[in-house]
Formats: C-alpha cells, sequence, structure tokens
C-alpha cells in the first residue's frame, strides 16, 4: 500500500511537468486530472479530461500523458481514459492555478 501512495505521487509529479501549450499552468493544477489509480500490477489508469471536447491539440497532450508517466520507475502500463463528465471549468483548477492566471 505505501509503495503505491509513493507511486500515485511520483506520478502526480509527472503530471504537474505537463502543460496544455495555450495556458500557463500544468494540466494537474488545471484541474484536467480526474482519477490516478496505480494497481499492484504497476498499471496506471488516469482519467482525465480536457478544457474543451474539441481541444485542437489534444491528441498531443494525450500522447505527452502517457510518455510521461510510462518514464516513472514502476509503471509497466499506462491506460488513459478521457472524459467529458464531468465537463471541465475553472472552479476544477487549484488556487495555484487561479492565481497564476489572475483568477484570484
Amino acid at each position: 500500500m505505501e509503495e503505491l501512495m509513493q507511486l500515485e505521487t511520483r506520478i502526480v509529479a509527472g503530471l504537474k511537468s505537463i502543460y496544455d501549450p495555450e495556458i500557463p499552468v500544468n494540466i494537474y493544477d488545471l484541474g484536467l486530472i480526474y482519477d490516478v489509480n496505480a494497481r499492484d500490477d504497476q498499471s496506471v489508469i488516469i482519467t482525465m479530461t480536457l478544457t474543451a471536447p474539441n481541444c485542437p491539440i489534444a491528441d498531443d497532450i494525450l500522447l505527452n500523458v502517457k510518455e510521461t508517466i510510462e518514464t516513472i520507475e514502476g509503471v509497466k502500463s499506462v491506460e488513459i481514459h478521457l472524459v467529458f463528465d464531468p465537463p471541465w471549468t475553472k472552479s476544477m483548477m487549484t488556487e495555484e492555478a487561479l492565481l497564476e492566471l489572475g483568477f484570484l
């Protein structure tokens, strides 16, 4: 259990290194990551969304997430579930993100 928690911490750190090129905030603080599930078999399932369903760089962001998480020690495979329910709103952003974007 402790190992999985440490792995999830490393995954979150990886997610915080990924930015939407149009917004100067990482995808984790932006609120695009709904769930990170690290499993005993070293597979990882990430449930995430995008700021808009018709995001022109969706494929790039998803590929970046997959490639970034696959490089983390202790991860054998990554599965990404892209969802749009619930839809993303700015209320999902962390206080850091809101401050960075001038909403606070």
